[in-house]
Formats: C-alpha cells, sequence, structure tokens
C-alpha cells in the first residue's frame, strides 16, 4: 500500500507545490492510517466506511484532539479523493464521514505595547557596541521582526525571502506562499529602512535576504525562533507567549482592531479562504460593544 501512499505525494508535491513538512505530515498521517487498515485485513482500495470510522475513534481513544484527528481526516479524504479520481477505485469511504468537532482556539496576541518594547530592544541591540557576529545577529534580529510585524509573513516565507524580493526600492515585497502562489505585500517606512541597512551589509552576490550556512542557504526558522524567544525574555516578557507566529498574529489583530478590512487583512496574510481570517475578528468584539455602548440611542437608557 506504500506505492498508493507514495504515488499521492508525488502528486501533492508536483502539482499542488505542498510543502515540505505537509509532505511529511501526510506521510506519516497516511501510513498510520494504512496500518490501522492493513490490520483489519483489508486494503486502501476496498476498506469501507465503517473502517475510516474506527480510525477516528481509535484516535481519540488514544487522547488525540479533535483538531490532530480533523487532520488526519483531512489527509484520509484528499487520498481517497485521489485514489478515485485516477480510477484506482470507485468509490471514497472517507466522503461522508463526519469531522471531529473542534473548537478553534483564539491566537495568542501580544499587545501593541508589548510588541514596541521587544522591537526598540532588538532595535537598541542592533546599534549596540558588540563583537561582529553578536552585532550581526543583533542586526538580523531587528531586521527580521520589523519585517515581520509589518508584513504578518508565515516564518516560513520570512526565513526563505530572497533579496530580490524587495521592489520598488524597498516599498514592497514580493513573497511565494502557500501552493507557490506569490503575492505583493507593501512594507512601513520602519521596516523598509530595516530592510535596506540589513542588505547593505550582505555580500554582493547573495541570493537570500537571511543567508546561513546550513543546507537551504537560509536562516532556519528554528534559529529565529530560538533568538526571538531569548529577546522576549530580555524584554521582560514571558518567552512561552513569545513565537514567529505570534507576531504574525499580532500583526493582523492590530490592523483588523485599527480598522483594517478583513478581505485586505486576507490577502496581505495569504489566505486563500477568509474563513481562517475570521478568527482574528475576536479582537473587534470590545471594540464593537464599546462603540455601541456609546452610539446607540438607548444606550444609556
Amino acid at each position: 500500500m506504500s506505492h498508493l501512499i507514495g504515488a499521492f505525494l508525488e502528486m501533492m508535491s508536483a502539482e499542488r507545490g505542498a510543502a515540505a513538512n505537509t509532505i511529511a505530515a501526510y506521510r506519516r498521517d497516511l501510513t498510520n492510517y494504512a496500518g490501522f487498515v492493513a490490520g483489519k485485513k483489508q486494503t486502501l482500495l476496498d476498506c469501507p466506511r465503517e473502517t475510516v470510522n474506527a480510525y477516528l475513534d481509535g484516535l481519540k481513544a488514544e487522547g488525540l484532539s479533535a483538531s490532530s484527528s480533523a487532520r488526519h481526516l483531512s489527509a484520509i479524504r484528499q487520498f481517497h479523493k485521489f485514489l478515485c479520481a485516477d480510477g484506482m477505485r470507485g468509490d471514497d469511504p472517507s466522503r461522508i464521514v463526519a469531522s471531529p468537532k473542534t473548537r478553534r482556539p483564539l491566537p495568542k496576541v501580544l499587545s501593541v505595547a508589548e510588541v514596541d518594547k521587544l522591537l526598540a530592544l532588538a532595535d537598541e541591540e542592533a546599534n549596540a557596541e558588540a563583537t561582529p557576529a553578536k552585532q550581526e545577529a543583533a542586526r538580523r534580529l531587528y531586521c527580521l521582526l520589523e519585517l515581520l510585524y509589518a508584513t504578518g509573513l508565515r516564518v516560513s516565507e520570512l526565513v526563505a525571502l530572497k533579496r530580490a524580493a524587495v521592489m520598488r526600492e524597498g516599498s514592497f515585497i514580493t513573497v511565494t506562499g502557500k501552493g507557490n502562489k506569490d503575492r505583493v505585500v507593501p512594507m512601513n517606512d520602519r521596516a523598509r529602512d530595516a530592510v535596506r541597512k540589513w542588505a547593505e551589509t550582505l555580500p554582493k552576490d547573495a541570493k537570500w535576504l537571511f543567508p546561513a550556512n546550513g543546507e537551504s542557504g537560509y536562516l532556519a526558522r528554528q534559529v529565529f525562533a530560538r533568538d526571538l524567544k531569548t529577546l522576549a525574555g530580555r524584554a521582560g516578557i514571558s518567552s512561552a507567549r513569545v513565537a514567529p507566529h505570534v507576531l504574525r498574529h499580532a500583526f493582523a489583530s492590530h490592523l483588523l482592531a485599527g480598522g483594517a478590512d478583513l478581505r485586505v487583512v486576507q490577502m496581505l496574510l495569504g489566505h486563500s479562504d477568509i474563513s481562517t481570517t475570521q478568527i482574528y475578528t475576536h479582537v473587534l468584539d470590545e471594540k464593537l460593544r464599546n462603540l455601541v455602548e456609546t452610539h446607540h440611542p438607548l444606550a444609556g437608557g
């Protein structure tokens, strides 16, 4: 059955541009599913809907969260659709299987004051006297932070930015997101200045905006995450509350709180579905409630 999974993953990579992390997750989930199916003396080409339900029940019994079970089911559904589309199977046993009920957690968000504190410390350390290696790391971290909070990029998009991605004297950047889809994202003045100063320190032939010696040629996201957490600790903010994706959440939440249109935020974040962006509307609840209480004609009655 492994050759069927291999064919599916090859399609996901070649035709849909799925990221390496996504492919790896699908491989793990589908290999686990295939093992369960084999234990039932069935194959991926003949297992019924009851087997899919039994597999999900087993995940629940193991204590897997509803969101993790839903991820498994998503992989299974896409896999069976592939088998049907390629004529390897005539029916889809996952088609009418109910998704595990999930409650989407609200994203962790830093306040504007906390983000300012992080940026101020990063700026201060970038301009402090230090050894060449420490100063380079501090300047890189400051540039990464300014860029992340100004654009809301995914961390994988941020660290893999090419130097040529900076457009129009640094006013915009071109980002290759999920599914190899490109989008143009504007930068504010602070981010533009930080990027310009950082780019001036790079070798003339540098391909990446944040080059590194690893296999990929650019900074590992784990290195950025580690540096960000240690910066938070120095700023007096719990490192458990700070990660690259938290800055992405802060970007979206602060924009919406400031009156930005949800569709604009969706475009900037690179979300294909606006329902993904709507998770950030929780930040508007208090603002809207205050608006009604202040301006509704019967509010004071």
